[in-house]
């Protein structure tokens, strides 16, 4: 009978501990933004807007490095040609 007590005290005590666990989550931020449509499509569209972004910006970092180490490799008889071609198309685009 007296394990018994101990066993319900101690399952009493986690089950307090797990709701209260419960309602501190409950209370978190996230789960406030999440309730509403409207803030999940505004953090949505933020995210896209970021991405889109950052794929901008680092095409436009790689595309500069790539040509500019192309132009370094002009001097290269077998490339050269190729390279040239190849820089005149970029530079033709970009008018």
């Amino acid at each position: 009978m007296v394990k018994k007590n101990k066993i319900l005290e101690k399952n009493d005590n986690e089950i307090k501990k797990l709701s209260e666990a419960i309602k501190s989550l409950n209370n978190n931020n996230i789960f406030k933004i999440y309730n509403s449509t409207k803030k999940i499509l505004f953090i949505s569209f933020l995210k896209g807007l970021a991405s889109g972004l950052g794929w901008i910006i680092g095409a436009t970092i790689l595309v500069s490095l790539l040509t500019y180490i192309l132009s370094q490799i002009e001097f290269i008889p077998i490339l050269g040609d190729i390279v040239s071609q190849l820089i005149e198309e970029i530079e033709t685009f970009d008018r």
